[in-house]
């Protein structure tokens, strides 16, 4: 598991790369948030999270399944990934920050991404 990135991954790129095609310009990786967005917008109070299906459990997607080998290891790593994403949600929230969370699987489709991102704006797309 230490050969798996947290930073710069494939679909985090498709994000930043869409992003700044849109015009949009934003700060990598905030240490000083809880969490560590992904990307920060500090003009709109936007955060976005670029989360894999599998690590962060994407409700109802066929890749966050369960292995089928150390269940119970997984099942509790997952779980605290699941519960630490869900507290630095909280923890922005609270600070006046606007939370947006792009799954792996939406990247795929550069069109309904560039509208979930449109839509993290309140722009009209």
């Amino acid at each position: 598991m230490s050969k798996v990135k947290g930073k710069n991954t494939k679909p985090e790129m498709v994000v930043r790369s869409l992003c700044h095609k849109m015009g949009l310009r934003f700060r990598l990786h905030r240490r000083d948030l809880p969490g560590t967005p992904d990307l920060v917008f500090p003009k709109h109070r936007l955060c976005i999270f670029v989360h894999g299906c599998f690590w962060h459990q994407h409700p109802d997607c066929k890749h966050a399944c369960m292995p089928t080998s150390r269940v119970d290891f997984w099942q509790t790593k997952l779980t605290k990934n699941v519960e630490r994403d869900l507290k630095a949600h909280q923890a922005l929230t609270n600070l006046g920050w606007r939370v947006v969370t792009i799954w792996e699987c939406h990247v795929k489709n550069r069109d309904l991404l560039r509208i979930e991102i449109h839509k993290a704006f309140n722009v009209e797309a």
